[in-house]
């Protein structure tokens, strides 16, 4: 048994390379112990306990569960929560393997399972002895807004509460592959006895910083979003501004790439005047008067905001920034020059970013936008001979991806031209689109379409995002963000 888990561990080796480097991409297969499920389940309880997340466990059951936490935690903004349910399974008497489930909730309806909202029949909810409750949202027979029933009520109960409480109304449970390969390279070197060598630290640490966490969650894997992170690479985001679900996908891309051992620089279409003041939030600590600068910019307090000025975009500004103050290789640029317009616009946008690549091409560059820009085709149905962005720079560098925004219908926070007034109407405007399932991801085709777009990366079901500023983000005297309470 000695010899095949030293084969184990030196296949293990080869994967992820004696010098530190390993795939980005997770492979789609199990994670296989060469050890007995009851040599291995205590260096599992180990590593969650390693990795700061409280769990309850079954004892004798190989079944552990962990208590809520909350992505990107500290947020200021409702987001998202997970918990992990781990089972060890024997997979013969001398194997075993973990399957670890990932659930997520929300408050935001986006995960909510069809149907959820029908009254299925006769009701076990919680409701006055008095009359008779459907179940069903706004029923004035029932004291609760949704009801649920008794079985339910203990986990509901035990949900977090506050500013970030979510409800039954949103939940998604999947197997975790990344997962389940992250805890199997942390824990083979302890069972093999190699406690120098962990492939699981492998993470993109800052310059300077003195240490990387050893774990960050970073939301469900994203589908093929690794196998397009290169050094050197720029990958083109062409979103519909303000929507919740693109500065999500943005925040979770950089996670999971840093965490993999990849450096990323995201750039930002907000005007280059605002790179100082970004920044500097980014170094900050993040309290009240760091928001209030941040703020305080006349981008955020535009008379027709477009979207770019969200709460989603300023909450996804604040997990980058806790990605960089865990030592994580997290960097930021803006690049817009909203003083100009048409060609000599695509010129100034082209020269900033290339200008950032080109400084550090050892490092992975997302850059998002709105969907013209992104193009690496020439020309536009107004205008034949214009040169987008992402045109000029295939012509520049070596690796250029552009990916059009795909997505379930929902809404969106848009500034459309209004046809009687001939002004721009911002404002919460619902968003058709496609069903595609509820999980992001990446998918890339074999050649460009018409417009330059290389393929698509899908977010689900959108749901608008309102002006940070209208949400009193950067004020100092507002009350602050409720800690949730942790499960019993």
């Amino acid at each position: 048994m000695r010899t095949m888990l030293k084969m184990g561990w030196l296949a293990l080796l080869l994967a992820v390379g004696c010098a530190g480097r390993q795939d980005l991409e997770t492979p789609d297969y199990e994670a296989i112990y060469d050890v007995p499920l009851e040599e291995m389940w205590p260096s599992v309880r180990e590593y969650f306990t390693e990795a700061r997340l409280p769990y309850r466990e079954d004892r004798g059951s190989g079944v552990l569960e962990t208590e809520w936490k909350q992505e990107f935690g500290g947020s200021k903004i409702a987001g998202y929560w997970h918990r992990y349910m781990v089972i060890g399974k024997r997979e013969t008497p001398t194997k075993s393997k973990l399957w670890i489930i990932r659930i997520t909730k929300t408050v935001n309806k986006a995960l909510a399972q069809p149907g959820r909202q029908l009254d299925w029949g006769t009701s076990r909810g919680l409701g006055p002895s008095d009359g008779i409750n459907s179940g069903a949202p706004g029923d004035a027979s029932s004291s609760l807004a949704y009801s649920v029933s008794v079985e339910d009520d203990e986990d509901r109960l035990a949900f977090p509460v506050g500013e970030n409480a979510f409800y039954v109304d949103s939940g998604q449970g999947t197997r975790d592959l990344t997962m389940e390969w992250r805890v199997f390279r942390g824990i083979m070197p302890k069972l093999a006895k190699k406690q120098a060598v962990s492939a699981q630290q492998q993470v993109a640490k800052a310059p300077g910083a003195k240490e990387a966490p050893a774990f960050t969650e970073c939301g469900q894997s994203i589908l093929g979003l690794k196998k397009l992170a290169k050094a050197g690479g720029v990958v083109l985001l062409g979103e519909m501004h303000g929507t919740q679900e693109v500065p999500r996908f943005i925040a979770q891309s950089v996670c999971q790439l840093v965490t993999s051992g990849m450096p990323v620089t995201v750039g930002l279409e907000l005007p280059v005047e605002n790179e100082e003041r970004v920044t500097t939030f980014l170094q900050s600590p993040s309290g009240e008067v760091d928001w209030l600068k941040l703020m305080e910019a006349p981008f955020w307090r535009s008379p027709y905001p477009d979207g770019r000025g969200s709460e989603a975009v300023a909450n996804m500004l604040e997990q980058l920034r806790q990605l960089r103050a865990q030592g994580l290789d997290v960097a930021v640029f803006v690049y817009d020059h909203p003083k100009l317009s048409g060609q000599k616009r695509e010129d100034a946008l082209t020269q900033t970013v290339l200008a950032q690549v080109k400084v550090a091409p050892q490092r992975f560059h997302l850059v998002v936008s709105g969907n013209v820009h992104p193009r690496t085709a020439k020309g536009l149905p107004w205008d034949k001979q214009y040169r987008p962005m992402g045109y000029l720079l295939k012509d520049q560098l070596d690796d250029v991806t552009a990916l059009d925004m795909a997505y379930n219908s929902g809404t969106a926070w848009i500034c459309a031209a209004d046809k009687q007034s001939s002004k721009l109407d911002c404002g919460v405007k619902e968003a058709k689109g496609k069903d595609n399932g509820d999980r992001f991801f990446v998918h890339t085709w074999a050649s460009a379409n018409q417009d330059g777009y290389h393929g698509v990366f899908y977010v689900g079901h959108v749901t608008a995002s309102e002006p940070a500023i209208l949400k009193g983000l950067g004020n100092p005297d507002a009350a602050p963000a409720q800690e949730p309470a942790s499960a019993p």
